[in-house]
């Protein structure tokens, strides 16, 4: 499946010669995210989230119109590497927002820094990008992948667990995570599984599981491979002696696929459309009206994102031909994040609390992540020391 969706913030009762005008002055944003195949809830979820921040603000960031262009990079490096250089090249966008997937970032990455057009990630942060190969036109509005994995760590020795099976698929964000979780977890890593990536299959793995005497599995397994991983999980009857707890496996993306086969799961997180603050009650509430589903961090990062966009426009006053101008206001992070307290580090990834999550079926049958508590506050990543900038 392929999909190419264009918004256009101009109002289409305008004449064409004055909608030609407004749109010559419109900032052009391009998002590419994966929309095809099963981890397609995910880009959705973006997709969907950018845009309610932009509808909330008539169509404008920073008091200016918005054209955005939003492409399927369809989980191929391939397509990803020439959806961003269409858009850098061809549309001569302000700005790119992506990506889903780390493996997809790395595609896109070089030719639009190198470009000097500002790249903005919503979800991907790989440790690729965040020591020595930081760049000052590269902005993460999520996380860096080691980190959820460390806090899952702290949670695992929190929790008394004294032996783990970790599992998560052969790319860039699975081996991030192995390493984020053995670097805070004082007990015993039991096995390290890497699955190809949309991986289906579980039972070869599920059987090291029963016999592994781990007390806990962590593991990352997102969109639809997460699906199947939780049921095939609770099917075996694993569920009743083995501890779950993940990363991006549980989430409002994969919830309602996973029903109560994950209710009681663990997760970490810096977000949880429970989490109380009044922006993030607002968010939810305009979400769920919207579209119709329960957000996940994936649509909070991208609001996130558009907030942040915000910022710097208006900073600028929508001047963008100063890059460093440009750099230093999204630098200042100067917007209300959903999360709460948010700022970013000398290479660009945030600062920010992680607390302990869970899965629970709330009072209208849907289902979602839950706050339980915080695990670590103003949390910086660990490579940030290696960057330059």
């Amino acid at each position: 499946m392929k999909k190419h969706l264009k918004y256009l913030t101009t109002s289409l009762a305008m004449s064409t010669a004055l909608g030609s005008m407004a749109l010559a002055e419109d900032i052009k944003i391009g998002m590419v995210v994966t929309l095809s195949g099963p981890p397609a809830a995910l880009g959705q979820q973006i997709v969907d989230g950018f845009q309610l921040a932009l509808d909330e603000k008539d169509g404008m960031l920073g008091g200016q119109k918005i054209e955005l262009i939003v492409e399927d990079d369809e989980l191929k490096p391939d397509v990803a590497l020439l959806k961003a250089t269409s858009l850098v090249e061809r549309d001569e966008v302000d700005f790119v927002v992506g990506t889903v997937f780390s493996n997809m970032l790395q595609a896109i990455f070089k030719p639009v820094v190198q470009s000097e057009t500002f790249l903005v990630s919503p979800n991907a942060g790989p440790s690729t990008f965040a020591g020595r190969n930081c760049n000052p036109y590269f902005f993460v509005t999520s996380y860096q992948n080691n980190q959820n994995a460390e806090i899952s760590g702290m949670i695992a020795n929190e929790e008394g667990f004294e032996s783990v099976f970790t599992m998560v698929p052969n790319y860039q964000a699975g081996r991030d995570n192995i390493e984020g979780f053995k670097q805070t977890f004082k007990g015993t890593v039991t096995d390290e599984v890497f699955t190809p990536l949309g991986h289906q299959d579980f039972s070869a793995e599920l059987a090291r599981i029963s016999t592994s005497d781990a007390d806990a599995v962590f593991t990352f397994m997102p969109g639809g491979m997460g699906v199947r991983l939780v049921n095939q999980f609770a099917n075996a009857g694993l569920s009743e002696n083995t501890k779950f707890m993940s990363v991006f496996t549980t989430d409002e993306t994969t919830l309602p696929g996973q029903k109560d086969a994950a209710v009681g799961f663990l997760a970490a997180g810096s977000w949880a459309p429970d989490l109380a603050n009044d922006a993030n009650t607002a968010f939810v509430s305009a979400f769920e009206a919207k579209y119709g589903y329960v957000p996940g961090s994936y649509a909070m990062q991208a609001y996130d994102a558009a907030s942040l966009i915000d910022s710097a426009v208006a900073k600028t006053g929508g001047d963008l031909s100063d890059k460093d101008a440009v750099r230093a206001a999204l630098k200042e992070a100067d917007f209300t994040s959903l999360r709460g307290d948010f700022s970013f580090n000398n290479n660009h990834y945030p600062v920010q609390d992680f607390h302990m999550l869970n899965v629970i079926k709330r009072d209208d049958g849907n289902y979602q992540t839950s706050f339980v508590r915080t695990i670590a506050e103003d949390y910086p990543d660990s490579f940030h020391q290696d960057c330059k900038m």
